[in-house]
């Protein structure tokens, strides 16, 4: 980082082991080279990227997106668009409990969710996600994010032990925000990774399974593999690997899927929340 982009940016830690939140930047205007850059390097070493007070156009929302690679491609057209909205540009999809004739507009609308990595059901997950806050309710909502490296650095030598190596199933129903819900439909395939991922740009090993999409250990005794991934679950989840998220209107969020995970907590269902999320390519298949 040049002396002068040290002078025009600077980095806030959210907590002791993930999250940063960047002063500085504003996100409505294209960046130069060695901004990108700053910004792909505070998020390899923070996981989680917090900037506030931004105003975007969907347009701005996905070039934003584009810094940290390829756009990932999931849009579904929503059938109703919320106030302000005649449309919603393709590979932005709408996270939101607004309703209109009574059904959702986006998806997740309500309620707290479980700890998860995004798109770990596909056989190359998509290595980041973007979220963009239009509306939030006065209180809960909140996102939640775990340090997967320092889970694994910390997890008991014996766990690791009978983990290291092995491979887990996961699955996941769309909509469903707590395993065995009942929400949602099927999704779109299976995949199966290893239980501890290894970072392709940082090298480092991160725990990757979850409590909402994990399914269970491969070739391993049901009973057993529930046992050691619950206690995984319990490790991964301490309150000292998290950081939990109080959004703002204008908020911009930004992590890495491959080495955290994250979850949601419960809001009033009588409050709008509308988020804008985008999707960053992975670009293999996890080891």
């Amino acid at each position: 980082m040049s002396e002068a982009l040290s002078l025009h940016y600077s980095l806030t830690p959210l907590s002791q082991h993930i999250g940063a939140e960047i002063h500085g930047i504003d996100f409505s205007q294209p960046l130069d080279q060695p901004a990108i850059e700053f910004i792909n390097k505070a998020w390899h070493d923070h996981l989680v990227l917090v900037v506030r007070n931004q105003k975007l156009s969907q347009a701005d929302l996905l070039r934003v997106t584009s810094y940290f690679g390829e756009i990932g491609h999931l849009h579904r057209p929503p059938k109703y668009f919320p106030p302000g909205f005649s449309s919603i540009l393709p590979d932005i999809m709408l996270i939101s409990n607004i309703r209109e004739n009574g059904e959702p507009i986006g998806a997740l609308p309500d309620g707290e969710m479980m700890f998860h990595h995004d798109m770990i059901h596909a056989e190359v997950p998509h290595k980041g996600t973007m979220l963009y806050s239009v509306e939030i309710p006065s209180q809960g909502g909140d996102t939640l994010f775990a340090n997967g490296y320092a889970a694994y650095d910390s997890l008991d030598a014996s766990m690791k032990a009978q983990l290291e190596g092995r491979k887990a199933l996961h699955h996941y129903n769309y909509g469903s925000t707590v395993k065995g819900d009942g929400k949602g439909t099927e999704a779109f395939g299976e995949a199966m990774h290893p239980v501890f991922r290894t970072h392709d740009v940082t090298g480092r090993k991160a725990v990757y399974v979850n409590r909402l999409m994990t399914v269970g250990i491969v070739d391993m005794p049901q009973d057993e593999s529930d046992a050691l991934l619950n206690a995984v679950y319990d490790h991964a989840e301490k309150p000292e690997f998290i950081y939990a998220h109080q959004w703002q209107v204008g908020d911009i969020l930004l992590w890495d899927n491959r080495c955290s995970s994250h979850a949601r907590t419960d809001f009033p269902d009588s409050e709008r929340r509308l988020m804008l999320r985008t999707t960053i390519k992975g670009d293999a298949r996890p080891v």
